[in-house]
């Protein structure tokens, strides 16, 4: 009894260990966007809400009453409480909702794939703005702490961001266990810093009361509906909440919110809202005015570092993302590098790292400061909590089994909410918020063009095709000459035979004596389990057909699963197999299926696209290329 008490007792010190440090690396990766959000987000709402003129008591509480609750519909309602029990086999975000809601209605939905597509572009624009926005929001603390140093602010961020950048490659593991103390630290600072503001006029607290954030609205009008944009920057970093599930879990995140970063930020909010009532002045920048002038280079050099982190944290978000869109057949392959043996995770995609860093430049260059930045902010993560909204109540309506009522009971409110934040940041679009949104429609363009023409190659291929089995009957009536061996030919049709297997007959007129039709799947799922990895079906004496599934999560690895085969009676020998690949060449056609520029694009990025061999992590020496040329 002894022992039984003693051992559950170590399991249990063991699970609640694991607990808190899945809590700590939460703080340090999930929060990073929306706990750099105090450096600008008051300042630039009760700016709007001024315009020009002297700030007044009902527009500061008007303003803290909007944030207090924003973050508490926005991002613990719908985030916090509701969509990150809507999991994906563990994982979270825009793709994963999307896949959830289409396996909730049993079938494919063009609605919520453009949902997906939507959400999922508008995140790849938000992971532009943020680098920006909170490393210049951070560096302009210097014009408070050596007025001289001024001219030095832009020239700083855009080294600071283009250092972040090329560190990239060599992975983030080990500066990754340094997030979470160092975000414990910065959210420990800003609670103080709140903590000690709030008595200044303790009547700040009476922005508790929602209705200073509606009579706000309803006195300012026009001018109220535009600081709702302003407002909004409190909550962008939201939707990481749900884009991190799979990382650190539900409870992990739920507990890190609800017990620090939330108090933290309210904390904060308020002490800024109480120094500027008793010093009117200190808008012009009142989150370094709460400390005294000894303290601010200190807490310029926490805050830059604290909006490095949470650049990383979106950057590597960025990199996820795109590689489940690869995955999922949406956009064309993508280099993919792992940086770290033991973290699957860890990966880098060298293209969208040099996009995403153009990107970031000319966004510094174009608006100059973060006020300027702050137009531009917003539009892509609203787009992203709409879509989030609309698909979520899929889920809760078709898997969770709710009653339509119930679920749009639920569901209406927040997506009302969330469609407010967006038409409050089409209001801005003329004065920077057109930026994400172009980069987003861009990518929502490449994405639509990449799924429309890769269906009518298929489509144009199919009728020069040649059965699997008609080939195989042919082959065993007429055998070519046989030689020792196994070749695996990769195709996306396992009912027709590969081209390459056409050519290799045609040009070498020989056949190995182990011939498999090797084609690659992604499911709809995060990850797929060894024993849902290989199948295996006969096809006559020479020839086997191998299905292999991967997870829209996980980089495929052919040699790996196919030594799984083994277990399945397959022997499978590296030395003795040759791998053929089919290199499609694309040429315009004389009257293309798509407009001229579309089908342009659809060649460019074919030709872009990582080689199979690298992608699929295929040993290059035992690769045989097949070229063929086809008119699209």
């Amino acid at each position: 009894m002894t022992v039984s008490v003693a051992s559950n007792e170590a399991r249990d010190g063991q699970v609640a260990a694991g607990f808190w440090s899945l809590t700590l690396g939460s703080i340090g990766v999930v929060f990073g966007d929306i706990g750099t959000s105090p450096l600008y987000a008051f300042r630039e709402a009760v700016v709007v809400a001024a315009e020009g003129e002297p700030v007044t008591r009902p527009m500061v509480l008007g303003v803290l009453s909007l944030i207090l609750w924003a973050l508490l519909i926005v991002v613990t309602t719908k985030y916090v409480l509701l969509l990150l029990r809507a999991d994906n086999n563990g994982e979270g975000g825009t793709l994963s909702l999307m896949a959830l809601g289409q396996r909730a209605l049993g079938r494919r939905s063009l609605f919520l794939l453009a949902l997906g597509v939507v959400g999922a572009s508008m995140f790849i624009g938000d992971s532009m703005i943020t680098p920006a926005i909170s490393v210049l929001s951070a560096v302009e603390g210097l014009k408070l702490a050596a007025p001289g140093l001024e001219h030095y602010v832009e020239p700083l961020t855009l080294f600071i961001l283009f250092v972040l950048f090329s560190v990239q490659s060599s992975g983030t593991a080990r500066v990754a266990s340094a997030f979470g103390p160092v975000m414990v630290v910065w959210f420990s600072t800003l609670a103080v810093m709140g903590v000690s503001h709030i008595s200044d006029d303790p009547s700040v607290l009476a922005a508790i009361n929602p209705w200073y954030a509606v009579r706000f609205l309803l006195a300012h009008g026009a001018v109220g509906l535009v600081t709702l944009g302003a407002v909004f920057l409190a909550v962008t970093g939201g939707e990481a909440l749900y884009a991190d599930l799979g990382h650190f879990g539900r409870k992990p995140i739920q507990s890190a919110w609800l017990y620090l970063v939330l108090p933290s930020l309210l904390l904060n909010y308020f002490g800024q809202g109480a120094l500027v009532l008793a010093q009117p002045a200190a808008i012009e920048n009142s989150f370094y005015r709460m400390v005294p002038s000894i303290l601010l280079l200190p807490l310029v050099m926490l805050a830059t570092i604290a909006t490095v982190i949470a650049s990383q944290a979106v950057i590597t978000g960025a990199y996820s993302l795109v590689r489940q869109a690869v995955q999922l057949g949406l956009l064309p392959r993508f280099e993919v590098r792992h940086t770290s043996e033991v973290h699957a995770g860890q990966i880098y995609l060298p293209r969208v790292n040099r996009l995403l860093l153009i990107g970031v430049i000319l966004l510094v260059l174009m608006f100059h400061t973060a006020s300027g930045l702050a137009s531009a902010y917003g539009i892509a993560v609203s787009t992203t909590m709409v879509a989030d909204g609309i698909m979520g109540f899929v889920v809760i309506w078709k898997l969770w089994h709710w009653r339509t009522i119930g679920a749009a009971a639920v569901i209406l409110p927040l997506v009302v909410v969330d469609m407010t934040f967006f038409s409050a940041n089409l209001l801005k679009l003329f004065e920077g918020a057109w930026v994400p949104l172009a980069f987003g429609t861009s990518v929502a363009v490449m994405i639509w063009t990449w799924r429309r023409g890769s269906a009518m190659l298929v489509q144009k291929t199919r009728h020069i095709e040649v059965p699997l089995d008609d080939l195989i009957r042919t082959l065993e009536k007429r055998p070519p000459h046989i030689v020792k061996g196994t070749a695996v030919f990769l195709t996306s049709d396992p009912n027709f035979a590969p081209t390459s297997l056409l050519h290799n007959l045609k040009h070498n007129k020989v056949l190995h004596e182990h011939n498999v039709i090797l084609t690659v799947e992604s499911t709809p799922t995060p990850r797929v389990s060894t024993d849902e990895r290989v199948r295996i079906e006969p096809a006559g004496e020479k020839f086997t057909k191998v299905r292999l599934r991967f997870g829209f999560m996980e980089s495929p690895n052919v040699p790996k699963a196919l030594a799984l085969a083994r277990k399945l009676g397959w022997q499978f020998d590296i030395m003795s197999t040759s791998f053929f690949v089919s290199r499609r060449s694309l040429k315009p056609s004389a009257q293309p299926g798509m407009p001229m520029w579309q089908d342009r694009l659809f060649i460019a990025l074919s030709r872009s696209a990582n080689d199979a061999t690298d992608y699929f992590q295929i040993p290059t020496g035992r690769v045989v290329e097949v070229g063929t040329q086809v008119t699209i």
